[in-house]
């Protein structure tokens, strides 16, 4: 995993595990073959998939935490 994502990816995992279990349904990012809830970014980026990649680089790129 890029080095400039480390932090990303913690952000990501202290939100994820902060939020309500029925928020977790939520989308947090869309790409273009649909949307991803928070609990389906969080399969992907616990085990360093390159789609948990590319969804650490979007959400680095929205800003969104």
């Amino acid at each position: 995993m890029d080095v400039s994502l480390d932090g990303v990816r913690e952000k990501f995992l202290r939100s994820y595990a902060n939020l309500p279990v029925g928020a977790r349904e939520e989308i947090i990012v869309v790409f273009e073959d649909g949307p991803l809830s928070w609990k389906a970014a969080y399969f992907e980026v616990v085990n360093e998939t390159s789609r948990g990649i590319e969804i650490l680089e979007k959400i680095k790129s929205l800003n969104i935490l």
